[in-house]
């Protein structure tokens, strides 16, 4: 685990990047071992310190955007490890959930980089970070989302596989280009 310095001399312990439909999310810990000195950075925001602390081990609750979150302390030996939950969950299994209930695409339109994630269980789309007002309409093979990005129109399209298992395919669709599926990880370091 790499550690880095803060310009106020306590270090970073960990630190996680993971993708949420509103945008891309930072999480930064610092652990004082012998202060028991707690600090959350969201996004380069500090929203927890808890100062000084007999207790070196334990939880530190908080947000990333709407969902709840929680870095686990634990001690191993002279070790400390530090595990990210979000919404209950750990950070892989959630990061799992998220793939299977969102579609995200990265399409660059006009020479601009966005991020449009579909939430496949409300049908919500979000257009870099912001949740469009979008109307779905039915056709003869499926639903069809129309809204425009840089003036440029979109189109969400979604059919059935046809296999159980597979389900609804959802694709974009920018100028009638169709535009591949990001794989958005997380990261910890």
């Amino acid at each position: 685990m790499m550690m880095t310095s803060d310009p106020e001399g306590y270090d970073d312990v960990a630190q996680w990047d993971l993708s949420l439909p509103d945008g891309k999310h930072s999480v930064r810990f610092q652990h004082g071992t012998t202060s028991g000195r707690r600090v959350v950075i969201v996004d380069g925001k500090e929203v927890r310190n808890t100062g000084w602390q007999f207790k070196l081990v334990g939880k530190e609750s908080f947000l990333i955007g709407k969902h709840r979150a929680c870095i686990i302390i634990e001690a191993n030996g002279l070790n400390y490890t530090y595990i990210l939950e979000v919404d209950g969950k750990s950070l892989k299994r959630f990061v799992e959930n998220r793939r299977k209930a969102c579609r995200t695409w990265l399409p660059n339109v006009n020479g601009n980089p966005h991020r449009v994630v579909l939430e496949r269980d409300s049908l919500d789309v979000w257009l870099d970070g912001v949740k469009l007002d979008v109307m779905g309409e039915f056709t003869d093979q499926g639903t069809e989302t129309h809204f425009t990005i840089d003036n440029q129109p979109a189109v969400i399209r979604a059919v059935t596989s046809g296999k159980r298992r597979e389900g609804i395919i959802h694709n974009l669709f920018i100028n009638d280009f169709q535009i591949p599926d990001a794989s958005e990880e997380f990261s910890q370091q």
